[in-house]
């Protein structure tokens, strides 16, 4: 099975990444890529995809990843009803809560 996943390029503490289509059983840095359909630059948002390879590779039963799949659907690139679409309402969970300063009590002032 093929997976569409991110690629990191770039220099150190500024990644940039490839949208690298690959054996989905491989770890992404030995695997071998059958296509890069794309780039992406998180520091200024731009996003550059292949819309036809992408659209190609899914119709054939390439998984994309959650992050690539948000990337896919905001350049314009039609998902299966397959893929699994990740949640927009995702809320970060934080442990003890209640050792949060904010949490506490005001203390006595004497």
């Amino acid at each position: 099975m093929l997976a569409i996943r991110l690629q990191r390029l770039g220099r150190k503490g500024y990644p940039v990444y490839r949208l690298a289509v690959q054996e989905s059983q491989r770890h992404p840095s030995s695997g071998r890529v059958v296509a890069y359909v794309g780039s992406y630059n998180p520091h200024t948002k731009e996003a550059n995809i292949q819309v036809e390879e992408a659209q190609k590779f899914l119709s054939n039963g390439a998984q994309p990843t959650p992050r690539v799949a948000k990337l896919l659907q905001n350049n314009g690139v039609t998902l299966p009803s397959w893929v699994k679409q990740p949640s927009a309402d995702k809320q970060k969970t934080v442990k003890n809560s209640e050792k949060l300063r904010k949490n506490q009590a005001a203390p006595a002032e004497a």
